[in-house]
């Protein structure tokens, strides 16, 4: 963990800050540099080494569009699920139950095959489909993650906060969620680790990410252990890099309250 490279000396925001920005810049330089490296291993994937860098721009973006709408997703699920009111309490649960007991592969070919004719006229285009149905599954993950956050804070916090005289906003919102978030978070952010791999299943309807670029190459050139290793090594660089900033982002927050 890159935090460990830093003096002893620092605070803990120091620290995750350097590590941070540290991650972000090697994820900027290597995806810039991907395509020049690449381009020196021979054939078949010197010759190919821009179109492996354009498909892993294209998982990180799919990832990252992904990731963000499914944590709202996520979030809105869970407060409708610890919700008052029963009919949204068995609107979330339906979502959840759905999404989680079927398979991934299936949400996206139905989102974009199935999708249109069930509501006439909304042809999303391969790439917006794939986000919907990525959105939509991790966001299932996600609020179980979140509701169980919710759920792990003390009940005698929030009472405290009300007999102080805070008003329903505040205690959730400065008592409750803040101490939710993270508790949530480890779980969180394995699940946008794990979305980083499973964007891999959007080729299925033609997105031209890593994995569907590494497809149509090995086809073409009948060489799949230097195709398909290429891939798995851009992805291990790349779910590295995230794992990086994830890190960081726990340390920062002390979530087990064991980092020193």
């Amino acid at each position: 963990m890159l935090v460990a490279l830093w003096p002893q000396r620092w605070s803990r925001q120091q620290r995750s800050n350097a590590t941070l920005i540290s991650a972000l810049v090697l994820m900027v330089v290597a995806l810039a540099a991907l395509g020049w490296l690449l381009s020196f291993l021979p054939e078949p994937i010197g010759s190919n080494a821009q179109a492996f860098s354009a498909g892993a721009r294209t998982t990180l973006w799919l990832t990252l569009v992904s990731g963000t709408l499914g944590l709202l997703l996520g979030t809105s699920a869970a407060l409708a699920r610890t919700a008052r009111w029963r009919a949204l309490r068995w609107v979330a649960s339906f979502y959840i139950w759905a999404i989680r007991g079927t398979p991934l592969l299936v949400q996206i070919l139905f989102v974009y095959f199935a999708l249109p004719a069930l509501v006439p006229g909304l042809n999303l285009p391969d790439f917006a489909a794939a986000v919907v149905a990525l959105s939509l599954n991790v966001g299932a993950y996600n609020s179980e993650a979140i509701r169980a956050g919710l759920l792990a804070v003390p009940r005698g916090q929030t009472e405290a906060a009300r007999a102080l005289g805070l008003g329903h906003a505040h205690v959730f919102f400065d008592v409750v969620f803040p101490q939710a978030f993270k508790i949530s978070l480890p779980p969180l952010v394995s699940n946008f680790v794990a979305l980083l791999k499973d964007s891999s299943l959007a080729y299925a309807i033609g997105v031209v990410e890593l994995t569907n670029v590494g497809n149509r190459i090995q086809s073409a050139t009948f060489q799949p252990i230097a195709t398909l290793s290429t891939v798995a090594v851009t992805y291990l660089l790349l779910t590295t890099l995230v794992t990086q900033i994830s890190n960081a982002i726990e340390y920062r927050f002390d979530v087990e309250g064991r980092s020193k």
